[in-house]
C-alpha cells in the first residue's frame, strides 16, 4: 500500500473462496457492491487512524462485475482530503489494468 497525504494507491487481494460467494452467487461469484463501499471505509480507517461513517454518497458506481474466481486482485485508488465541517471527502475506484469496475465519490464522518 502506498500513502500520501492525500492519496491511498493499494492492490486488494480478493478470496474467491470466502463464504459470501455461496449466496453471491452459486457457481458465479460476484464480488457485492455492499463489500466494494466496506473495503473503502476499511482502508480509510487504516490510514487515518479513526472510525468512519458514511454520510454522503454523491455517486456510486458499479461499472464491471469483479469475479474472484477469474480476477482476485484489484487496484486500488483512494483520494482524500479534509471537509470545512470535519468530514473527509473522498474520491475512490477499483480497477483492473484499463477496466473500471467501481467508482465513489462521498464523504466520511469520524467518530
Amino acid at each position: 500500500m502506498e500513502v500520501t497525504d492525500t492519496e491511498v494507491k493499494a492492490e486488494l487481494a480478493i478470496n474467491a473462496w470466502h463464504r459470501i460467494f455461496e449466496g453471491h452467487f452459486p457457481g458465479q461469484p460476484v464480488v457485492p457492491g455492499v463489500c466494494m463501499m466496506e473495503m473503502v471505509k476499511e482502508i480509510l480507517e487504516q490510514v487515518t487512524g479513526k472510525k468512519t461513517n458514511l454520510v454522503k454518497a454523491q455517486e456510486m458506481k458499479f461499472l464491471a462485475v469483479i469475479d474472484p474466481a477469474r480476477n482476485n486482485l484489484i487496484s486500488a485508488d483512494i483520494k482524500y482530503t479534509a471537509g470545512e465541517d470535519g468530514s473527509i471527502n473522498v474520491i475512490a475506484s477499483f480497477f483492473k489494468e484499463e477496466l473500471i469496475h467501481f467508482r465513489f465519490k462521498g464523504s466520511f464522518t469520524t467518530r
